[in-house]
């Protein structure tokens, strides 16, 4: 299995940037814990989100993270659970031919790909995975 660590894909010619467009449902954890993604497992603290996605997939970001990157849809308070829409960020992406595993962040929660599932890179040391069928159904080139 080819083992990708958390890598810097703005410096990969074979990386593209894109951008996600998604409504999310979002709830505030209680206390810390653990879900356990399509891809992996996420580890959160009291207070991060827990979000579940259009296409059914659940994940977890941290509050500092998602206040940055998520505001509230359309009638929806700031900071209550319920409906929020990405900002929409440009990410460096790149396609995975082969089974891999990718760090979130160095030190972090590994996740594991498929052949055709697509490495992320939101920021220095903040990576991600997304299977083919999510990312094409939430994703669009820049």
């Amino acid at each position: 299995m080819l083992e990708l660590g958390c890598p810097d894909l703005a410096r990969d010619p074979l990386a593209i940037c894109v951008v996600k467009d998604e409504v999310v449902e979002v709830e505030f954890a209680a206390v810390a814990g653990l879900v356990m993604s399509a891809v992996g497992p996420n580890h959160y603290v009291a207070g991060d989100a827990l979000v579940s996605g259009s296409t059914g997939d659940r994940w977890c970001v941290s509050r500092e993270r998602f206040d940055a990157k998520y505001r509230p849809a359309a009638g929806q308070a700031p900071g209550a659970p319920g409906a929020y829409r990405n900002v929409p960020v440009s990410v460096w992406a790149k396609q995975i031919a082969e089974p891999f595993h990718i760090a979130r962040a160095p030190g972090g929660d590994v996740l594991s790909g498929e052949a055709g599932d697509w490495a992320l890179q939101y920021a220095p040391n903040d990576c991600g995975l997304v299977a083919r069928l999510r990312f094409e159904a939430v994703y669009r080139s820049r």
